[in-house]
This record gives structure tokens, sequence and C-alpha cells, in this order.
């Protein structure tokens, strides 16, 4: 089961700080396309499913982005996010 708290030391890794980048990157790009972004399009690449959704969860806790879909209201690739 996915656990933000748990996952998050992850990304301070060297490995885990490429990902977030890369994603972070991505993100970007489909919001200045799009203005959303759902989940499943957010975590493309490689890496580990659980960092992935890190990252993205990271970004919603640094305030670059902001969660627009409400707690258990759907499948987690299917959270939209827009810009904070």
């Amino acid at each position: 089961m996915y656990i933000y708290a748990t996952q998050k030391k992850e990304l301070f890794t060297e490995e885990g700080s490429a990902l977030y980048q890369a994603i972070r990157d991505n993100v970007k790009n489909l919001l200045a396309t799009s203005g959303a972004v759902m989940m499943k399009n957010a975590i493309v690449g490689t890496g580990d499913s659980w960092t992935m959704l890190a990252c993205v969860d990271r970004m919603v806790e640094l305030g670059e982005i902001r969660e627009v879909t409400a707690l258990d209201s759907c499948q987690g690739q299917h959270r939209v996010f827009v810009v904070a």
C-alpha cells in the first residue's frame, strides 16, 4: 500500500532526486499545455511506481501544484492536479 510519509525518503537519494526532476519537468510541461494533469500522465517513465507517486505528492507538499480530486474519490492514477 502506498504511504507518502514512508516513500518520501526515497526522494532524497541520488536516484530519487533525478526521478523527481524528470517528473517535475513533465508535470510542468503538461500543465503549461493543458492546465491540468492526471497522475497517470504525470508519472510516465521508468522507476518505482510508488516513488513516482511520491514525486507528485512532494510537488503538492511544496505548493507547486494542487490536487483537485477529493481524497478517496477515484483511483490513484486518475487523481488530477493543477498549478497551485
